[in-house]
């Protein structure tokens, strides 16, 4: 597998302090769009929590909409790295689902904000919104296609199935960790999720 290399501006691959201040920028990001907002953020913020100065910040991202845009590859990359973990240790399609779940809760959890970077998106970076759903979907999608095909599931459409189970994931999310404390979700969510899920892949532990 060819391994990516991270350029800057001037399409010069980082060395490995420039990936770190690179990461930092993009933590920086992840709070400042987070908290403040889109349009209430300023490059001079960001760098100023990354601890570098402006004119640092114009070596890694070319605009305030660059290093979103970014931002929202990142959280994405993460998140489906962080489910796909999670999912890898289910021996069943039922049990990949419900870890899957458990993993992104964690991840969110962790990162409140993307919830609301997310939503910032649908305004400020239409074609982000839907790289995120896109790539969130794509290898979903081809799971339970497989597990279709494999009778572990009911003969639902994938596609459909998919985006609903995103649907209560992120919906589900939202009420119990960002409008909630943040804390592990309540044991009658989570049974009540177990219930939901098994229905909606018409399976049974």
């Amino acid at each position: 597998m060819t391994e990516l290399i991270v350029t800057n501006v001037d399409g010069r691959p980082l060395s490995k302090r420039g990936l770190d201040t690179r990461r930092r920028l993009l933590d920086a990001a992840e709070q400042v769009f987070g908290d403040l907002g889109y349009h209430d953020a300023s490059v001079v913020k960001l760098a100023e929590i990354a601890g570098v100065a402006g004119g640092t910040f114009y070596l890694y991202f070319d605009s305030k909409k660059a290093i979103f845009d970014e931002l929202v590859r990142d959280l994405n990359q993460r998140v489906r790295h962080a489910m796909k973990e999670g999912s890898s240790q289910g021996e069943t399609r039922l049990q990949a689902e419900l870890l899957g779940f458990r993993a992104y809760f964690r991840f969110t959890g962790e990162h409140p904000a993307l919830y609301r970077i997310i939503r910032q998106a649908e305004f400020v970076s239409p074609e982000m919104l839907r790289y995120h759903y896109d790539h969130l979907s794509r290898g979903y999608i081809e799971a339970l296609r497989a597990a279709v095909d494999a009778g572990e599931i009911g003969k639902l459409d994938p596609e459909i199935a998919a985006y609903a189970l995103m649907g209560l994931g992120e919906m589900v999310g939202m009420r119990f960790i960002l409008w909630g404390d943040g804390k592990p979700l309540p044991a009658r969510v989570w049974d009540e999720l177990e219930r939901m899920i098994a229905c909606i892949l018409e399976v049974g532990e």
